[in-house]
């Protein structure tokens, strides 16, 4: 089985990889196993820092890497807190505090417009001319109170009109398929099947 390491040390997304990327007979081993240490994100763009982030863990372990860079973009504050999203209130993190910011943003905004996007990128190895780039979004509005208590981050302020719920009230069945994340993976496996990864 050939290992790929994950350039993340988030036990969630370390679950969801290996359980999907599993019946490719690929092994994700997130960073930190391997003594990465986590990787400067210095762009304004999601695919650049994704890059990065796969360059550095693949340089350091001489193994293919996998990195992705997701966030929230809001219409009416230009994109933001795009790549910013964990820290858009600063340090220390917190979701919290995060929604309390862009609440406040958003107080006088009528375009109420959102979507959640991430990228992924794999490199063979560092210096990868043609590295596998894939990505997915997920649209919906942003209310202007939380609601639900599932999800994590913006979720309990993301609506999705079509579904009648924030995406806090979805159940992980339900979440996985229509997530950005779940449709970047969902593009990025079936790039590799084609390459016979």
């Amino acid at each position: 089985m050939q290992r790929i390491v994950l350039a993340s040390n988030n036990a969630g997304k370390v679950r969801e990889f290996q359980r999907l990327f599993a019946p490719l007979e690929l092994q994700i081993v997130p960073q930190g196993e391997l003594g990465v240490p986590e990787a400067e994100e210095p762009y304004f763009t999601f695919i650049e820092n994704a890059l990065t982030k796969a360059r550095h863990a693949a340089r350091i372990t001489g193994l293919p890497a996998l990195a992705d860079d997701s966030g929230i973009c809001v219409a009416a504050l230009g994109g933001a807190p795009g790549v910013l999203s964990a820290r858009y209130a600063g340090e220390p993190k917190s979701d919290a505090a995060n929604n309390k910011k862009v609440l406040a943003d958003m107080a006088n905004q009528s375009d109420r417009r959102a979507w959640y996007y991430a990228a992924l990128v794999l490199v063979r190895h560092a210096d990868d001319p043609q590295p596998v780039i894939a990505d997915g979004s997920l649209h919906g509005v942003l209310l202007n109170a939380p609601r639900g208590e599932g999800g994590f981050g913006y979720d309990p302020l993301f609506y999705i009109p079509e579904l009648d719920r924030t995406v806090a009230q979805l159940s992980v069945d339900e979440k996985g398929p229509i997530s950005h994340r779940g449709k970047a993976l969902a593009v990025l496996i079936e790039k590799l099947r084609q390459e016979g990864f």
